[in-house]
């Protein structure tokens, strides 16, 4: 059974949004919850996001191996697609590490945590969201400056 859809190369650029989209919304509402005090339904409602973008980063990631092997890659491509390669296996073990980290924090502290914590975790958020950025403009560049991808092979 073939998922991917006769105008996308494969399925990655199907997948690859959604975990940017996720954890970037994520993080923001860390920060808008730092804003308001940590404010408790916001912290789960990230808690939620970050569980969900990270499945979808992996699932992006894995996507994005594959998807290497099906379409034309110049010669000067190559290496860019290394690069984001090495980019993309780093932010997601920094949105895996940081899940998990966040869940076990501030799940296993029932009452309000302290607002250090949270102001820690916003922050560390906030790197994973420069390691996002950079991931994704290392794939942008893949397309935009060097075709991969925009046609099938």
């Amino acid at each position: 059974m073939n998922f991917v859809p006769g105008w996308a190369p494969n399925l990655h650029p199907l997948v690859v949004h959604f975990p940017i989209a996720l954890l970037f919304t994520a993080v923001g509402l860390d920060v808008v919850g730092w804003a308001l005090g940590c404010n408790r339904s916001l912290r789960f409602a990230a808690n939620a996001l970050y569980v969900v973008g990270t499945l979808a980063i992996v699932a992006a990631y894995f996507t994005g191996r594959a998807a290497a092997e099906t379409v034309w890659l110049p010669g000067m491509a190559h290496a860019a697609v290394k690069e984001h390669w090495d980019w993309a296996f780093r932010t997601v073990w920094f949105f895996t590490i940081l899940t998990a980290v966040r869940l076990v924090l501030l799940w296993r502290v029932r009452a309000d945590p302290r607002p250090a914590l949270i102001a820690l975790l916003t922050v560390v958020g906030l790197l994973g969201v420069v390691l996002l950025g950079e991931t994704g403009d290392r794939g942008g560049r893949l397309v935009y400056q060097h075709g991969v991808g925009v046609t099938r092979q």
